[in-house]
């Protein structure tokens, strides 16, 4: 997997992100190693077709599936899909347009912070964000992972990491499928 080409495609496409996830959490020091590489994506129509045009050209496939299933990755599938977990050229590519435990992108923008990650510049989720996040997804690796980064915050910083408030409850968009 290449992280530090997916994150300079994303850079040199214009489309507008935030790294989160496993990759983040190594960004603020994690020992915890990963095998996919997590984004949250501005939702607009233009920032949607430059992702998607990306992803064609990584040859994305469901995971789970198989490159042999009919698939279809465009700017509607992303639209209609608020999470994609993918296999690509480059590696396993998990693309969100929200993150549990934060919110909609525009949240997820606020908590996040410039840092180079793999010698790219980029935006990764704060690390008071991220335990946030993690703590969210209820999972236990998702659990070790939020004590781990709280422990590395105390030690750097000599006390604990900022809390990040709950997020808004916004309802989702009808996606225009009949959905109520």
């Amino acid at each position: 997997m290449s992280t530090e080409a997916i994150l300079q495609a994303l850079n040199e496409r214009g489309v507008r992100y935030v790294v989160i996830g496993g990759v983040a959490a190594v960004a603020h020091g994690s020992a915890y190693l990963t095998d996919d590489t997590d984004i949250c994506y501005q939702p607009t129509p233009e920032n949607r077709e430059r992702l998607a045009g990306y992803l064609a050209d990584l040859h994305a496939w469901l995971r789970g599936g198989g490159p042999e299933l009919p698939f279809v990755l465009d700017a509607r599938t992303l639209r209609d899909s608020p999470v994609l977990t993918l296999v690509t050229d480059e590696g396993r590519f998990d693309v969100m347009d929200s993150v549990q435990g934060i919110g909609e992108y525009a949240d997820v923008e606020a908590a996040s912070q410039e840092m180079v990650v793999f010698g790219v510049p980029t935006r990764v989720l704060s690390v008071g964000a991220l335990i946030a996040s993690k703590r969210a997804t209820r999972r236990v690796r998702d659990e070790a992972v939020a004590v781990e980064l709280e422990a590395l915050y105390a030690k750097l910083h000599g006390r604990e990491p900022p809390r990040v408030k709950e997020p808004r409850r916004r309802p989702r968009p009808s996606r225009g499928r009949g959905r109520a």
